[in-house]
């Protein structure tokens, strides 16, 4: 065992750290995950921060347990990756982090003071900040060409929104002397010291063109540009962030080729793991690190690759990167990403480079579902007895109430627990809508109450709840469709994949097939664990010699185009397919859901009508 190689992905979610350890196959030998921390502000809902500095140290905790409960000798691991949520971290020019946090000592006031304190405990703006609403809304009335890689309107999640806000807020020496990090970016500036940055990060997250790509211009009547540099200094200067143009962007990785190095997906970072990140992940100094994806990113890493079957049936032939177009990964967990792969840009945003370069990722996604799922359970009235329930059986939530729906179901002589909500219907933006309306105004609705607090309502409002984020995916996928995209399937990864009532009723909502790895809460970090499988290939055919220069970073891109595909190919395990309810019973149901569909469609215009009315009278 001690002559194979290993590899370790890292993965940091909303509220945790993860590592796994699996060999050249993919195979999960070890895995181990660690809480962290997020700080909400005591008057300000909209505030969500977290702190680099316990993200590190859950993530060298992981590393350090799955090494000890394996037994596998660190010299034994030849190359490590990275993702993580698209969060933005800031810190100073010697890597210390800086505070982003307005809380002041008092949990009960707000005020600056901590604002750009170096070594601030809350240097991280969470994704789920939405403090950036003004910024984004200031960004979205420029025209710019820009927005035309963001699905046309720039969500206040993103990383210059909330940079903006930084720059508004903080004390102009101190913003000066700031680094801007999308998360997944600044672990590989931890690990290695490198300030080479990632195409998926900044093209995702930053506003960043890619080299080549073509801008229109609203504001100059649908004007085109080519991008040249990356970065596009008019549209900076336009939104207040004029002095990062005058410094060749080096606040936030420097321009490519001048004062910058931007590498695409695994692609090895500077010389390797530094000797204090080895130290403290308990790993080899030198062994290669892989350039970081967006968490979503690796969750399409670590599924779209995978031969598939139903239950007892013959797998799938090897897939090709082409067949990859029709492979629609959700990456869900607290949130849910639709991730596409195309080899035209087509909508949301489309981002070319964020993992092939030369090809586009285009991103749909849900700002809540697993969230929104434990919200609509946890404030029923009828939750501790669910709990109680949970406690005496010692089984999970979603397997009580699934059973509890299929007991009143044949109570009722109705074909499905569908029918049983038929007259409940469901709106579930309650924060805000990132796909397809981009529209973060946009908040939860229901229809169809009673004076019910039992535990058979509190199944019939998570029926609804998983039939909303259902029928909201269906609603991502037909905008994808009418746009271009084929998508014929759907990949899913992360916690949400283990639901089965929900999985089942997304393959008959979308009448396709749900296919599901075998672990999916790993295929997140497995996707990271892949790109330090590649970076450690480059690495060796390169004699490990870094990539020190942008023009070798993008040869290496071109000479290297298909060979992440074939990592990916060769450590994704066999999954399994779901498909869509057959039968009379599938055909009553996916009639009813038909409808309901339309009346969810209608849910959309209604609020938006009776939003415009109030502000006609209450601005």
């Amino acid at each position: 065992m001690s002559e194979m190689n290993y590899f370790i992905g890292f993965d940091v979610g909303t509220g945790s750290g993860r590592a796994c350890l699996v060999d050249g196959t993919g195979k999960l030998i070890a895995e181990h995950s660690q809480a962290t921390l997020t700080h909400r502000s005591p008057t300000d809902h909209r505030i969500f921060e977290q702190s680099t500095s316990d993200i590190w140290a859950a993530l060298s905790k992981c590393c350090r347990e799955i090494l000890a409960t394996s037994g596998i000798s660190p010299s034994s691991v030849k190359g490590i990756g990275f993702d993580a949520t698209c969060s933005l971290a800031v810190v100073d020019r010697q890597g210390r982090p800086v505070s982003v946090s307005r809380t002041g000592t008092s949990e009960e006031d707000e005020q600056d003071s901590n604002l750009g304190n170096v070594g601030g405990e809350w240097n991280i703006v969470l994704w789920a900040d939405h403090r950036a609403e003004e910024e984004a809304e200031t960004i979205n009335s420029t025209g710019e060409g820009v927005l035309g890689f963001v699905g046309n309107t720039m969500s206040l999640e993103m990383e210059i929104p909330k940079t903006l806000w930084l720059k508004k807020h903080m004390a102009q020496d101190r913003f000066k002397d700031c680094m801007f990090f999308d998360l997944p970016d600044y672990l590989t500036y931890r690990a290695t010291t490198s300030l080479a940055r990632s195409t998926c990060s900044l093209a995702c997250k930053c506003s960043f063109v890619p080299r080549g790509a073509t801008m229109t211009h609203a504001c100059d009547g649908g004007k085109e540009e080519v991008s040249t540099t990356g970065w596009q200094p008019r549209f900076f200067d336009k939104i207040g962030l004029g002095d990062m143009v005058k410094d060749d962007f080096d606040q936030l990785g420097g321009i490519p080729g001048k004062n910058g190095l931007i590498l695409t997906a695994g692609q090895p970072v500077g010389n390797g793991l530094s000797k204090a990140a080895a130290e403290e992940l308990g790993l080899v100094e030198g062994i290669a690190v892989g350039s970081g994806v967006i968490d979503a990113y690796a969750g399409w890493i670590g599924t779209v690759a995978a031969r598939h079957s139903a239950p007892n049936g013959p797998a799938t032939a090897e897939p090709t990167l082409d067949e990859a177009e029709t492979r629609l990964a959700a990456i869900a967990g607290t949130s849910t990403c639709h991730i596409a792969q195309s080899k035209k840009g087509i909508l949301w945003g489309p981002y070319r480079d964020a993992v092939f370069p030369g090809l586009w990722m285009n991103e749909g996604g849900q700002s809540s579902t697993g969230q929104l799922i434990d919200f609509m359970m946890t404030t029923h009235p009828a939750y501790p007895k669910l709990q109680a329930l949970c406690d005496k059986t010692g089984r999970n939530a979603f397997d009580l109430l699934g059973e509890r729906l299929e007991t009143m179901r044949q109570a009722k002589g109705v074909d499905t627990a569908t029918h049983l909500t038929k007259d409940l219907h469901f709106y579930p933006d309650l924060h805000g809508n990132r796909s397809p309306l981009a529209d973060p105004r946009m908040k939860g609705m229901i229809t169809g109450l009673a004076l019910d607090d039992s535990l058979n309502d509190l199944a019939r409002k998570f029926n609804v709840t998983l039939e909303a984020i259902a029928l909201q995916t269906r609603h991502i996928v037909d905008e994808m469709n009418d746009k271009g995209h084929k998508i014929d399937s759907i990949y899913m990864s992360g916690s949400q994949a283990k639901n089965a009532p929900l999985m089942s009723l997304l393959a008959t909502v979308l009448q396709m097939p749900i296919i599901i790895p075998p672990q999916p809460s790993a295929a997140v970090v497995l996707g990271a664990a892949m790109l330090g499988r590649f970076a450690y290939d480059l690495s060796t055919a390169r004699q490990n010699r870094p990539i020190a220069t942008q023009a070798e970073a993008d040869n290496v891109g071109k000479s290297e185009h298909d060979a992440l595909w074939q990592v990916m190919v060769s450590m994704t395990q066999p999954a399994i397919r779901v498909e869509p309810r057959t039968g009379k019973d599938g055909d009553s149901e996916r009639k009813l859901l038909d409808v309901k569909y339309k009346i969810f469609r209608e849910s959309v215009q209604v609020q938006r009508k009776w939003r415009d009315m109030i502000h006609q009278v209450a601005p």
